[in-house]
């Protein structure tokens, strides 16, 4: 897939993260794309669910799996749709944590595009390589630092934010 392509669909993951910031929660966004449409879109919600488990990505992956299992274009021969993301996208802001990587192995996403490194809690380059390692039954093509500027920006304004108020 070309660079523009990425930026395109990667502005779509700004605008969800741009969404996540104006509600009070740590702005990620992300969007899975199939056959080049946009079939979910997602930011982070663990604030408004009270569940630390609702990351962008995770939000965007359970959509994309019931959009896709909805879809008879998207449905194996003989077989019903189990939630498979394989030639799916996922575009997000911010690198993925060790659980949003291990879904994405899971649902057999085929690529991953991310914006910005997480040196902290990364788990696709920067602390682990879950999304490319070869003990698990599937890996995905990963593309990092695409727009990686603008979700950085979004990312020291929400953390500025905060330690205003803590003040």
């Amino acid at each position: 897939m070309e660079k523009p392509h990425h930026d395109h669909f990667m502005k779509e993951a700004v605008k969800q993260a741009v969404i996540a910031l104006e509600k009070g929660e740590v702005p990620v966004g992300a969007v899975v794309v199939w056959k080049q449409k946009i079939i979910a879109r997602a930011y982070n919600q663990m604030e408004m669910l009270r569940d630390p488990t609702a990351h962008a990505e995770m939000i965007a992956l359970t959509q994309a799996s019931e959009t896709l299992s909805q879809m008879p274009e998207a449905q194996p021969r003989g077989k019903d749709h189990r939630g498979s993301l394989e030639g799916a996208t996922l575009y997000v802001t911010l690198e993925p944590c060790p659980m949003c990587a291990g879904a994405l192995v899971m649902t057999k996403c085929t690529n991953l595009v991310y914006g910005a490194r997480d040196a902290k809690a990364g788990a696709c380059h920067s602390l682990f390589r879950i999304t490319e390692d070869d003990r698990l039954n599937h890996r995905l093509k990963v593309t990092g630092g695409v727009m990686a500027d603008d979700a950085k920006f979004l990312l020291s304004e929400f953390f500025k934010n905060l330690r205003k108020e803590k003040r």
